[in-house]
């Protein structure tokens, strides 16, 4: 019995050392999700999306930027990015209102600030993407799960995502924030 003790005492400080010595910097590999997130890049690409992941926060005072013209299109994915993406997000029921502006300078932050109606109290925010093809900009605030017996407060909410500077060309855009059931859609021009 000494013996498995002794091998045990000598053996876990230098495990330990070269476990942090030798370690990779960074998150650790995940294969589910970084396999699927790889695969969704390559994918993208050969479809000619450019992605962009946009900050998504639900702040407590939402400061609403100068107002575009938006109206109301189809819900859901359009076909060509639905088949593309390897998994479909959680997207919200609806998208009630938009407030953005009409124009933008490329190398500022544009932010876009977002009213939505959820299916059910198990969801929130947990992020959103911008996908960019041909003069089409597709955006799509993710929601995640609730586990176990957490819920929202309401299924209504407001959000404001911020597309950080440098991330589209300058042109004119057709944008379209993607919700199940409407989405709403409106044009920008990016100088």
């Amino acid at each position: 019995m000494k013996w498995i003790v002794l091998a045990i005492l000598l053996f876990i400080p230098v495990y330990t050392y070269l476990t942090l010595h030798y370690r990779r910097p960074g998150p650790a590999f995940r294969p589910y999700q970084d396999m699927r997130d790889r695969a969704d890049v390559i994918r993208l690409l050969k479809a000619g999306y450019h992605r962009v992941a946009i900050d998504a926060s639900r702040p407590a005072d939402l400061a609403t930027p100068a107002g575009a013209q938006t109206m109301p299109a189809p819900g859901g994915l359009p076909d060509e990015l639905r088949k593309t993406l390897v998994e479909s997000p959680l997207l919200p029921l609806e998208i009630s209102a938009v407030a953005a502006s009409p124009t933008a300078v490329s190398g500022i932050d544009y932010p876009i600030a977002i009213t939505y109606t959820l299916p059910d109290n198990k969801r929130q925010l947990s992020g959103a993407h911008l996908y960019e093809r041909e003069g089409e900009i597709v955006i799509v605030a993710d929601f995640e799960r609730l586990d176990g017996g957490l819920m929202a407060r309401t299924r209504e909410g407001t959000a404001l995502l911020q597309v950080p500077p440098g991330s589209l060309r300058p042109g004119t855009y057709r944008v379209v924030l993607v919700g199940e059931r409407s989405s709403r859609q409106w044009t920008l021009t990016i100088r």
